[in-house]
């Protein structure tokens, strides 16, 4: 019997002693005779009453007699009393010559008795059955509180290997090098190397982090213990350090092995932020008992450290320093040839139509994660089947892509001016980005509302991967955001509030070249956004706290002047080019759609029919 099974039968044992104890408390306390509670007298007071001619009626029970006397004016617990019965042989016939009623209670032991018995603890045992399945299925109770929640897999049984993740080739030769290890210490333990003793996959949400983690162990063949950061943490104090040490204690039993802890910075975040700054809660014991356990391990013990975050700019310094995470592996969005191979991943099991290229569908998802190609393909597949064919076509797939990107559309009625207006503004967004040489080209302009609020949008296709932009690419792509604003100008002479989410994309993108990207003349070559919320969720664009009123009031002026310039530009291009505008409007008006090779041919023929 193994330390689990004792506890489980330790368990049981105790419950129900417990449970005996408490039962038999309930019957003597709550289901004693109705006679322990009535007034007891003596039985030659009974006699004395009963040759009286006071009691009106007798009920016979096995130990005691129950009497009621005569009398209308008392109360009824007044008038009834109980006596034990005696051993008298003439006690039927006394009652006959007195005129008495009298009856006899039926015996309560035996079966009835049993039965009150199992009644009482019915209730109790279905709750020792609930708690035992709990501990069972590893469910948290007062036993195993302190037990690490790890799930254990044996590497092998993971089911994923590298050849299952596509565009992560340099993260995956960095996690070759520990798989070898793992294999084969002694051809790194002959030169002295050691075995990194943690291994930190940062990067953005769906890029593959835990998929890797999972590979590593997969790849490597030993057992993998796959825990979240949030199951460290529970509402009691110490749970969180209790369960660090546990999971240690398992991962040192079965080394060589990979423990993978995700969400690392649930427990893992800096003790000198604001919010914790002089305290000493849950949260800080856990990270600090995890600090111990890491940097105690004895070199070479074959327990690897994988961890997975997307916000490493809050983690504890001294939980990123060599000895600990020695390795910190940046897991990035995919490139187009990482992209194709994902989508060839996904699509292996999808019946595809000749129409389909994945080299084209890699080029128009730029930015996109190995996740969202997933969902893309998901959904596709989902349109096929949703309109009875065999195959998954191209067109399936573009759907795909505006319905994660755009929302799901919905055919609802617009008034005409309405419409109108919608078809002047995708159109002028359309035009604008046509015109300008360094902007994406358009794939597809579309008047059907969306799911996500929008009556309109607009899509590009990129034809490679961004990594750098310069100031005249920045100001064309505020343009390009402004043309519908633009364009309902130039048209109805007014404007609307279908631009609120374009003023918005384009003051951040103006700000970001003022404060972070020195790309003003009125304030040079200084960096005066702050470094506080920079990271892969998103940047929160917060000023230094040590800039100037005049400084603060030139950003705001700067920021205003490129867009009104960006605007200036797209309103120029409009008005220059108002017959493809109204070519191009009048076409979405028609057939609510119009795809970005109709545009470049209207653009080309000078806005003619």
């Amino acid at each position: 019997m193994d330390k689990k099974q004792k506890k489980n039968v330790g368990f049981s044992i105790g419950y129900f002693g417990l449970m005996m104890l408490l039962a038999w408390v309930f019957q003597v306390l709550v289901y004693q005779p109705m006679v322990l509670r009535l007034q007891e007298v003596p039985y030659s007071e009974f006699l004395h009453k009963l040759e009286a001619g006071e009691i009106e009626e007798v009920v016979l029970s096995e130990s005691r007699l129950l009497y009621t006397c005569c009398g209308d004016d008392e109360e009824e617990n007044s008038r009834r009393h109980n006596v034990v019965r005696v051993d008298d042989p003439d006690l039927i016939e006394r009652l006959t010559q007195a005129g008495v009623e009298f009856s006899a209670e039926e015996p309560t032991g035996g079966l009835i008795s049993q039965l009150g018995w199992i009644i009482m603890l019915l209730p109790l045992a279905l709750i020792w059955y609930f708690l035992f399945r709990r501990m069972q299925q590893g469910g948290a109770s007062v036993m195993s509180i302190g037990k690490s929640k790890a799930r254990e897999i044996a590497g092998e049984l993971t089911g994923v290997k590298f050849e299952d993740v596509g565009g992560l080739d340099e993260v995956e030769l960095e996690l070759r090098e520990i798989i070898d290890f793992l294999k084969e210490p002694q051809r790194y333990t002959r030169l002295g190397a050691k075995l990194p003793k943690g291994v930190l996959l940062v990067g953005p949400p769906g890029t593959g982090k835990t998929l890797l983690a999972r590979a590593t162990a997969g790849e490597a063949g030993v057992p993998f213990f796959s825990i979240s950061g949030s199951d460290f943490v529970e509402m009691f104090v110490g749970v969180g350090a209790a369960r660090v040490r546990d999971l240690f204690e398992q991962a040192k039993a079965k080394a060589p092995c990979i423990v993978f802890i995700d969400e690392i910075d649930a427990i893992g975040q800096s003790r000198a932020s604001a919010m914790s700054l002089g305290t000493n809660d849950e949260r800080e014991q856990t990270l600090n008992q995890l600090l111990a356990e890491m940097d105690g391990f004895e070199a070479n013990n074959g327990v690897v450290i994988m961890a997975a975050t997307n916000r490493p700019e809050v983690l504890d310094r001294a939980l990123l320093r060599p000895g600990r995470f020695d390795r910190q592996i940046q897991v990035v969005l995919p490139t187009d040839t990482g992209r194709q191979q994902i989508l060839q991943i996904h699509t292996s099991k999808v019946p595809l139509a000749e129409d389909v290229s994945l080299k084209r569908l890699a080029q128009i998802t730029a930015g996109f994660s190995g996740a969202d190609l997933a969902n893309i393909v998901n959904e596709a597949a989902l349109l096929a089947v949703r309109q009875g064919r065999e195959t998954v076509s191209m067109e399936d797939f573009d759907l795909a892509i505006e319905r994660v990107v755009a929302g799901l559309q919905r055919r609802m009625a617009l008034k005409p001016e309405l419409k109108r207006r919608v078809a002047y503004h995708e159109g002028g967004h359309a035009l604008v980005a046509q015109l300008l040489p360094s902007t994406d080209p358009v794939h597809k302009v579309s008047v059907i509302p969306t799911s996500k609020g929008a009556l309109g949008y607009t899509l590009h296709m990129p034809e490679e991967d961004t990594y750098l932009l310069s100031k005249q690419e920045l100001q064309e792509q505020l343009a390009v955001m402004l043309g519908g604003r633009v364009a309902e100008w130039v048209i109805f002479g007014d404007r609307s509030t279908g631009a609120a989410n374009d003023l918005e994309r384009v003051s951040a993108i103006a700000r970001r070249m003022v404060t972070e990207f020195g790309m003003t003349e009125a304030l040079g070559p200084v960096r005066y956004a702050s470094d506080a919320g920079m990271g892969y969720l998103g940047s929160a664009n917060m000023m230094r706290q040590d800039i100037s009123p005049e400084t603060a009031k030139t950003i705001d002026i700067e920021t205003r002047r490129i867009v009104e310039d960006s605007e200036a530009l797209a309103e120029r291009l409009l008005k220059d080019h108002r017959s493809a505008l109204d070519r191009i409007a009048a076409i979405l008006l028609e057939k609510e759609v119009i795809l970005g090779d109709e545009i470049r041919h209207i653009v080309e023929q000078g806005g003619a029919a």
